[in-house]
């Protein structure tokens, strides 16, 4: 394959894992917490300030998350974001996308964007001992904090599989686990206008959106869905701006 072929061997990496993943995040044995919930916890005034003037508690809020990147795509899924105004929340990967695009990185956070970690190469952390565990979460923050002057507090694990051992590692870490509620599986398909029915038919308030700008059919379906979704009154806001003026906590998983 001559086309990005490191990101697309990630990326086939990627989808033969990725048709589990609904299922497994919806597994019924994980304890998760919607961000209504979080929002109805006591926060400070500073926080509530933090995340601007968006309150979730009144507007009809939707996020957009993308998962292992950077890539190709990225740079203009941002000049998109940019012209829409929309701000999403970006789950890295470090080996062969942190390394390979960190002036993305850099510019993710700098136009506003939440910067968060999909590990450093998308291992299982389920089938990982404690100390690979942490070494999958530690390195990405690492780079990430470095480029970005900013430390990752959100994590989605790989294929959303995680467990006891992997909450108190992110409790360690200072690190809170992210899943999702609406998937296009667009590792299926390069179809954009599909990837889009599939992300409308699905959102909802108080939604979590996976996409993968790694893929294809992903980035031109992106100006569709945001056009349709503000039409319905959605208003998007970063991961944090949904649970806001609560707070994400370490250790605690987040759909």
């Amino acid at each position: 394959m001559t086309k990005t072929g490191t990101a697309f061997r990630t990326a086939g990496t990627l989808a033969a894992a990725a048709a589990l993943t609904l299922a497994l995040s919806g597994c019924s044995g994980l304890d998760t917490t919607a961000p209504s919930a979080v929002r109805a916890e006591p926060a400070a005034g500073a926080q509530a300030a933090r995340y601007g003037t968006v309150d979730c508690r009144e507007a009809k809020c939707i996020a957009l998350t993308f998962d292992a990147g950077p890539s190709e795509h990225s740079a203009r899924l941002l000049d998109i974001l940019k012209e829409k105004q929309v701000p999403a929340t970006f789950f890295l990967l470090g080996e062969r996308h942190i390394e390979k695009y960190p002036e993305l990185v850099r510019r993710m956070a700098d136009e506003g964007h939440e910067v968060a970690s999909h590990t450093w190469d998308h291992k299982i952390l389920t089938e990982l001992g404690p100390e690979e565990i942490r070494e999958e979460l530690e390195r990405p923050n690492r780079e990430i904090e470095r480029l970005t002057g900013r430390r990752p507090t959100l994590m989605r694990p790989p294929q959303g599989r995680t467990d006891e051992t992997v909450h108190e590692i992110c409790r360690e870490l200072g690190l809170s686990e992210v899943l999702w509620t609406v998937t296009a599986k667009d590792y299926t398909t390069t179809d954009s206008d599909l990837i889009g029915r599939r992300v409308l038919d699905q959102a909802s308030r108080d939604g979590i959106i996976l996409l993968h700008d790694i893929y294809d059919g992903t980035v031109p379906a992106v100006p569709g869905i945001i056009d349709a979704l503000k039409e319905r009154g959605f208003v998007f806001v970063t991961v944090p701006q949904l649970l806001a003026p609560g707070k994400a906590e370490p250790g605690a998983v987040y759909r």
